[in-house]
């Protein structure tokens, strides 16, 4: 009986034995709860890509006329025939509108048989004053004569030229605001006339971003009308003098219109393009985790462990991020399961198909 116990005993220290040697041999928690030598964790991460990177500035213009004109009437008279539709496409030079010229071509008339009697009278008087059978005052009274008749004759000749209207530039018409028959005082409307190929957008840009502005910078544009459409010009002005109220510049660009789809008077929002970057470096935004104003990633070392990277962000693209400086091309970043990782962690890879939504260009 005594001998049953004190194998029993035997027994029992054995097991305590066996216990405490498992109990040694069984790994440590390590730091943040991740066992020592750590369990790997699974993450979709993806490279750092090179490409062209446009650095631009999104601002609100407005969209003006090549050239747009008031025409008015220089004189007087009664509406005799009009010579264009409402909305309709001329010629420079083109006649528009004439005048009855009744009155005014009886006084060019006038004025040219006046012009060639001081004009005879003035050879004679200049023939007589050369062999001084005239005096001095008699001759300077014929030239005078004759030189006021020919102005006379200019002025009555150019007053009958402003009853013929002609187009100042090739363009549209715009709504007609007389009609025939109707009688005008000197610098009534008659109508309107555009160019609008080529039309300007006009743009006030603050004044920070000036450095950057310069004549023939590329400029992309969209208008409400024409949702969807982009329309491309170039700067072509850029005003010498800021606004002191707005602390902006004006900036011009043209854009070609040869359907005349875009109207002066329109919104046009717009993209300034400052600079392109041929070789940037783009990660997806995801991958990024900011402090502040500062930002880091976790980047996936040739061991396979996760290393946190403190970088610098440009600018900001439709779910990416350029990165100016702290990471390379080819470098592979954390884009999910970045709030299980501690730096120095093992991770294992997702499947390449996981990263395919950051990977799609």
């Amino acid at each position: 009986m005594q001998k049953r116990i004190r194998w029993n005993q035997f027994g029992l220290l054995a097991a305590a034995g066996a216990v405490l040697l498992l109990a040694a041999c069984k790994p440590k928690p390590g730091a943040g709860g991740a066992p020592a030598g750590g369990f790997a964790v699974q993450v979709v991460a993806v490279e750092a890509r090179q490409q062209p990177v446009t650095e631009a500035l999104g601002l609100v213009g407005s969209i003006a006329a090549n050239e747009i004109v008031e025409l008015k009437a220089e004189t007087e008279g009664i509406i005799q025939e009009i010579l264009f539709d409402e909305g309709q496409q001329v010629d420079k030079g083109q006649l528009l509108i004439r005048l009855d010229d009744t009155k005014l071509a009886a006084a060019v008339a006038e004025a040219e048989s006046s012009f060639k009697l001081s004009q005879a009278n003035f050879a004679r008087a200049q023939q007589l004053f050369e062999e001084r059978l005239i005096s001095r005052q008699e001759f300077d009274q014929a030239s005078a004569t004759f030189d006021l008749n020919r102005a006379t004759l200019e002025l009555k000749r150019r007053q009958l030229k402003d009853t013929r209207i002609h187009a100042p530039f090739a363009g549209i018409t715009g709504e007609r605001r007389v009609s025939p028959g109707q009688v005008i005082a000197r610098e009534t409307v008659l109508t309107m006339l555009v160019d609008l190929d080529p039309v300007k957008v006009e743009v006030n840009v603050p004044e920070r971003f000036l450095q950057q502005i310069r004549v023939g910078l590329p400029l992309e544009f969209s208008v409400a009308a024409f949702a969807g459409e982009k329309f491309r010009g170039e700067v072509y002005f850029v005003s010498p003098q800021i606004n002191e109220n707005l602390r902006t510049a004006l900036v011009k660009a043209r854009i070609p219109n040869p359907e005349n789809k875009l109207l002066g008077g329109m919104f046009a929002s717009l993209n300034l393009t400052l600079q392109v970057r041929e070789a940037a470096v783009v990660i997806p935004e995801p991958a990024l985790m900011s402090n502040g104003d500062r930002f880091s990633v976790f980047v996936v070392d040739a061991d396979g462990n996760a290393q946190i990277r403190p970088i610098e962000v440009g600018i900001r693209l439709a779910g990416k991020a350029e990165v100016v400086k702290g990471l390379n091309a080819g470098e592979k970043v954390v884009v999910e399961g970045v709030q299980k990782l501690r730096p120095g962690a093992p991770v294992k890879l997702a499947p390449p198909e996981s990263a395919t939504a950051y990977t799609a260009s």
